[in-house]
């Protein structure tokens, strides 16, 4: 038998092995139910402080995730805001490169708009400004024409040709005679007889004109053709060189508007013109007079010796034919430049290109008129050699 003294009331008592084994199985049962206890308490305890742990470790890694998460999304706000920025001020420089740009070229369209606004005004100016005064001159004659009798119209027309005369008169016409035609006593008679000589009183150059026109009420219109005759017949009697028509008649005919018209093949030495060409026919043919005035000195003086002027004169005439070709070659040019006067502005060049073949032609006549001399003419003529050369040995005495 085994004692057991009671933990709690400290008495004793006995059992047998078979009570002892059942006690001591009870307490073991007890025992192990309160460690078991114990152990799940303390299982329940690791859990709750795992889960807790785990709870505070997933926490913090969340938060460390999320803190990770927002810096990089800072970063990429502050990138993307930085690329807007960029971007922005990329777009802004391109916008204003583009505009500058733009700018620029309105402003070149402006100016060069500007430039051809005064290019246009300027030649437009210029063209009114040129028909102004080819319609005022129009209206002029018009109106000339309109108030006038035939013989009005004839007289103002002398009128403005003596003007223009006497204007010239002092400074490039000092020994020449511009007057009216007084003497009727052959029947008929001119307007006016132009006539210059040098300081020796040996006459240069002798011109007829006369001055034709008529109104445009006038019944019977009249042509140039109608007047050449009777001009050709008074510069015969009055013994002039060459005769000119100043002519307002066939306003509408281009060959007499064309400028300076050469009728010689009808009649010798004759023109017709129009009043604009009144100081140049006189200019033109005076030049041209001019230079073979030497020629004629000296052959009035041959001829004062009654030298035998046989081959002298034909070798005179020669030089004439010669010179009266060139001349005559001058005068179409002239007269193909004049032409084109009353056209328009563009035509300028040929009428520049048609002077100055013109003066080609002056120049070659003058070349051989320079070239020409009293030693060449006698040349291969001893009638005139030996006549020379007695001149010149009574000069010697």
């Amino acid at each position: 038998m085994n004692e057991i003294i009671c933990p709690h009331c400290k008495k004793a008592f006995k059992v047998d092995e078979a009570g002892f084994a059942d006690i001591l199985k009870q307490v073991r049962d007890h025992k192990f139910e309160e460690e078991l206890l114990e152990r799940v308490q303390m299982l329940e305890r690791d859990k709750e402080n795992a889960v807790k742990l785990a709870e505070a470790t997933t926490k913090n890694e969340l938060q460390a995730e999320a803190a990770k998460k927002d810096a990089e999304v800072a970063e990429l706000k502050a990138k993307l805001q930085a690329t807007e920025t960029e971007k922005k001020l990329a777009v802004t420089e391109a916008v204003n490169i583009v505009e500058k740009q733009r700018d620029e070229l309105v402003g070149k369209l402006q100016s060069k708009d500007t430039e051809k606004q005064l290019l246009e005004a300027s030649l437009k100016d210029k063209y009114e400004s040129e028909l102004k005064s080819k319609d005022e001159m129009i209206a002029y004659y018009k109106d000339m024409k309109a108030k006038l009798s035939t013989k009005m119209v004839g007289e103002t027309l002398e009128q403005h040709c003596e003007i223009e005369f006497n204007k010239l008169r002092a400074t490039a016409f000092q020994n020449a005679y511009f007057e009216k035609d007084n003497d009727a006593s052959s029947g008929s008679k001119g307007d006016y007889i132009y006539k210059e000589t040098d300081e020796n009183g040996t006459e240069i150059i002798s011109i007829m004109f006369e001055m034709k026109n008529e109104g445009d009420e006038t019944a019977t219109k009249k042509k140039n053709e109608d007047f050449l005759r009777e001009l050709d017949k008074d510069r015969s009697e009055k013994n002039c060189e060459f005769a000119v028509l100043v002519s307002l008649l066939e306003a509408d005919n281009e060959l007499y508007n064309s400028g300076i018209v050469d009728v010689s093949h009808k009649h010798s030495k004759m023109y017709v013109i129009r009043p604009q060409f009144f100081i140049p026919i006189i200019t033109l043919l005076r030049n041209a007079a001019m230079t073979s005035m030497q020629y004629k000195s000296e052959l009035a003086l041959v001829k004062s010796q009654n030298i035998d002027v046989t081959n002298f004169e034909d070798q005179l005439n020669d030089f004439r034919d010669s010179f009266g070709k060139s001349y005559r070659l001058a005068s179409e040019r002239f007269q193909d430049a004049v032409a084109s006067i009353d056209k328009s502005i563009a035509q300028l060049q040929k009428t520049k290109e048609n002077l100055l073949k013109s003066e080609d032609h002056y120049r070659i006549a003058n070349n051989k008129a320079d070239e020409l001399s009293v030693k060449k003419l006698i040349r291969g003529n001893p009638t005139m050699s030996a006549r020379f050369a007695n001149l010149d040995d009574k000069k010697t005495r």
